[in-house]
């Protein structure tokens, strides 16, 4: 018997934003009230919007205080909860879990789910040595979801001055190479495949940033457009977040959309949802190039929705870098030639920091709604492929009530790597990354393991080393540890 409470997506708006001069720059809580109107206008039901419950804006790289409280009082939306988030790309999933879990279980009926980013006008701005103005949006949200933040590196990875993304996931794909058993040029091949196959979805995505054509070849080439940020990533291998986009949610219950007079073609059901964390930082991760939290998070949400892979009709894998797309659909199962982004990816589709997915949701609504008992999964991730948040969507009224789960104990139950601060020593290198200030490397970082397993990070400088590393495997090579940044490569 379907049941009532049941939570469906009626309606999904999306904003691009492009601009050539300063003066078009929208900041991103108007882009979150014209997302929020286009999904009005997409539920095909007019003024609903004052009937809001519940306002919910996904944690951006903006000043506002609580912007669900402004949106909630521009929509007439009385009384309305102001809901915010923590930080990660994990968080649209989570909140979009906790959301259905509310109409199921606590008599919420209907909530808009917000969120943009200008990262693009904003760095125009800062070029330009100009402040863009917020809206005023004080107080304090009634409430904010998701656990304790954790920091995001360990503190043995910023002592080597290891803090951004960039330095981490191109670790990753170099440990995914060496695993796979591939040469530096096979690699760079089959990955800037995948990448191209990434922009060939953007260029059917109408709400795509980047939707002109980019070949493999041009996107592994090092060229004056496509520099090389961090071996062996090139830019187009990067999360685009110079960008301007919002993107905006209405959920509500069943017996909601129906007393509203939604049309059911509009209804797409999220089936399930679970959630976890992998070890904390990079210092403590079994390797470089699996997922335990991941292959747990997919082999319960699989079981929850009663599935396989093989049903999925679409897929979005959380996609900042190449390497966080190999090793999900490594986890899963999925075939690395089918299409595994609806967007085009952080790339192509563009990458709003924190906000990403709320963007390939609304892009999967509108595929499910043309193809009728679709299934979809979209996987979200935080940090450096660390915090995990996944769900699968479908077209069709599931023969189950919507369930979210936390796999966190079964995740925390499997093994760590001890890491060291200090290490002098005989070690073999594990995983490397160079990073490169325009064309000239600067830095390369080493994750090594020492004798006895546990694993250590060292610096060079040597332009020798840097040089040799982008040509020559130094994945498995021996190494003799000096110090913190000094080292002699053994054979």
């Amino acid at each position: 018997m379907f049941n009532p409470r049941t939570p469906v997506l009626v309606g999904t708006g999306q904003v691009l934003n492009r601009i050539e001069k300063l003066e078009d720059a929208k900041e991103p809580l108007e882009m979150m009230m014209t997302a929020i109107v286009m999904a009005e206008e997409d539920t095909g039901v007019g003024n609903l919007l004052a009937q809001t419950q519940s306002v919910r804006v996904v944690r951006g790289m903006w000043g506002y205080e609580n912007p669900a409280k402004l949106i909630a009082e521009r929509i007439g939306a009385v009384g309305a909860e102001s809901i915010g988030t923590l930080i990660g790309g994990n968080q649209n999933q989570v909140v979009i879990n906790e959301t259905a879990s509310a109409i199921l279980h606590e008599g919420l009926d209907l909530a808009v789910i917000t969120g943009a980013e200008n990262g693009n006008s904003a760095g125009k701005a800062r070029k330009a040595g100009v402040t863009l103005t917020e809206t005023p949006a004080p107080g304090k949200y009634d409430r904010v979801i998701g656990a304790t933040q954790q920091p995001e590196h360990h503190e043995f990875e910023r002592a080597r001055g290891i803090m951004r993304a960039i330095q981490i996931y191109p670790m990753y794909d170099n440990a995914i190479r060496q695993a796979r058993g591939e040469s530096i040029n096979q690699h760079a091949e089959r990955v800037s495949e995948l990448w191209s196959r990434f922009n060939d979805v953007a260029q059917r995505n109408p709400n795509a940033w980047v939707q002109h054509n980019m070949t493999a070849e041009e996107i592994r080439t090092p060229s004056k457009t496509n520099r090389r940020i961090s071996f062996p990533y090139t830019k187009f291998m990067n999360a685009n977040m110079s960008v301007d986009m919002g993107a905006a949610l209405i959920m509500c219950s069943a017996s909601k959309a129906n007393s509203l007079g939604i049309a059911k073609d509009r209804w797409i059901y999220p089936c399930a949802g679970v959630i976890g964390y992998d070890h904390f930082s990079a210092s403590v991760r079994d390797n470089f190039y699996s997922s335990p939290g991941i292959r747990l998070i997919g082999r319960r949400l699989l079981e929850l929705t009663d599935t396989t892979v093989d049903k999925l009709d679409f897929v979005d894998l959380y996609s900042c870098f190449p390497s966080a797309v190999q090793i999900a659909a490594k986890e899963y199962g999925l075939d690395e030639q089918r299409d595994l982004t609806v967007t085009g990816g952080l790339t192509f589709g563009g990458g709003p920091l924190n906000n990403y997915v709320m963007h390939s949701v609304a892009r999967t609504v509108e595929l499910l709604r043309e193809k009728q008992g679709a299934l979809a999964l979209i996987t979200a991730n935080g940090g450096n492929l660390y915090k995990h948040a996944h769900g699968i969507y479908s077209s069709e009224a599931p023969s189950h009530d919507f369930a979210v789960e936390n796999v966190q104990p079964d995740i925390d139950a499997l093994p760590s790597r001890q890491c060291l601060a200090e290490f002098v020593g005989d070690a073999t290198i594990e995983s490397y990354t160079v990073m490169f200030n325009g064309d000239d490397p600067t830095i390369a970082h080493l994750a090594c393991r020492t004798a006895d397993d546990a694993r250590t990070w060292v610096n060079t400088q040597d332009p020798d080393i840097m040089n040799a590393m982008l040509v020559e495997e130094f994945c498995a090579r021996p190494v003799h540890i000096k110090g913190s940044d000094e080292l002699t490569i053994l054979s």
